[in-house]
């Protein structure tokens, strides 16, 4: 077994290293204040390569690894979440997805300009009353002559204001339940295609969170992915990828409330001395280090499972679940290293809390990974 990264991997992470602090951090507490998405921020991740990291080069991809993408995300998540998932759902959910499951031509026209972050994705699965149940689909597709007529509601969904190409889950096939269930590439700003007001979040509030109605939209029989039926087997199986990048954008902001934490800890003085120098605070660093530690394993596991062609869906599923609750864990703690000042927008720590709360919710909930996990188990 080898621990060690390659150079490509360090230089990977020393770049998002260095965007992150230079680009995301400066103003970062004022976007979150005024639920402001990064727009700049996320069209400069694009032009340094952030958005299509694991696409092939013929499609204006980077072509990296799936380390690469996890150790990206995990040095931008340390400073701005809110940006990371931009990041993320556009390189696991979108790019991935068309690029395993697409037509060469959807990649020609849709991959390319998804990839080089010319343009942003959306991932559409979630809907009013199918969170956790995906297979309870109520939007619609009808093909009639050449084109779908779509109708239904989406819900949660990231970039659902700043994308222009959205893949959108429907069922097509009520009779067939999860196996009439297809999925499309649609273009926004289409006719009857209607973006909801901006939810207003307790974490990544920066992110562009919609809802999307959309009312006898007509979607082109060639934006299609796979055959009638394949939809809900797309959904999943982009979901297992999806699940790494949300465990390292957790291990990102566990990491980045240590980081803090740790610094602040060596500056505050009590009783005469640093806090640091306490064994009470001394304690919680090594608690958290150590968590922080095992759940990068569990992550980095999961990212080389992918890139060895191996079977992940059910180390992604740990890597998720565990790395989101060290999230939760130690932004916690980093809050109560700080004092009364980690209550305090200005020490960051308490955004980072904010943040890490979601990671246990969205691309499948932690009650959903431990289904995946114990099915893993008991087959």
């Amino acid at each position: 077994m080898h621990f060690q990264l390659t150079e490509e991997h360090l230089a990977v992470q020393d770049a998002a290293r260095e965007f992150a602090n230079t680009e995301l951090l400066p103003g970062v507490i004022q976007r979150d204040s005024e639920a402001k998405f990064p727009k700049e921020q996320v069209q400069k991740m694009g032009e340094l390569g952030f958005m299509g990291m694991m696409v092939k080069p013929k499609y204006n991809g980077g072509g990296m690894d799936t380390i690469s993408y996890v150790l990206a995300m995990e040095e931008l998540s340390k400073i701005d979440a809110s940006a990371s998932v931009c990041m993320s759902v556009n390189n696991s959910l979108v790019c991935w997805g068309l690029e395993k499951y697409g037509s060469e031509a959807q990649k020609e026209k849709y991959l390319k300009p998804l990839a080089s972050g010319e343009v942003l994705g959306a991932f559409c699965l979630s809907e009013p009353e199918a969170g956790s149940d995906a297979t309870s689909q109520q939007t619609s597709a009808e093909l009639i002559g050449d084109h779908y007529i779509l109708n239904g509601t989406k819900n949660w969904i990231t970039n659902g204001s700043s994308a222009s190409i959205y893949l959108v889950i429907a069922q097509t096939d009520a009779s067939k339940g999860h196996k009439g269930i297809s999925v499309f590439i649609v273009e926004g700003g289409g006719e009857g295609f209607v973006v909801g007001k901006k939810e207003d979040k307790l974490g990544i509030r920066g992110s562009d969170t919609h809802s999307l109605m959309f009312t006898d939209v007509k979607v082109p029989i060639e934006n299609r992915i796979g055959e009638e039926g394949f939809g809900f087997t797309f959904a999943m199986e982009t979901l297992n990828g999806g699940r790494i990048g949300i465990a390292a954008q957790a291990l990102g902001i566990a990491g980045g409330a240590y980081e803090l934490a740790l610094a602040y800890s060596k500056e505050r003085k009590a009783f005469g001395k640093p806090i640091s120098q306490h064994q009470a605070i001394q304690f919680k660093l090594a608690d958290m280090a150590t968590s922080i530690e095992a759940a990068r394993l569990l992550v980095y596991k999961a990212a080389w499972l992918k890139d060895q062609g191996e079977d992940y869906s059910h180390a992604s599923a740990m890597a998720k679940l565990y790395a989101s609750q060290v999230a939760m864990d130690v932004t916690i703690e980093a809050i109560q290293v700080h004092g009364g000042y980690g209550y305090v927008k200005e020490y960051h720590v308490e955004r980072l809390m904010r943040d890490a709360k979601i990671t246990q919710i969205y691309e499948g909930t932690s009650e959903i990974q431990k289904i995946v996990i114990s099915r893993g188990i008991l087959k």
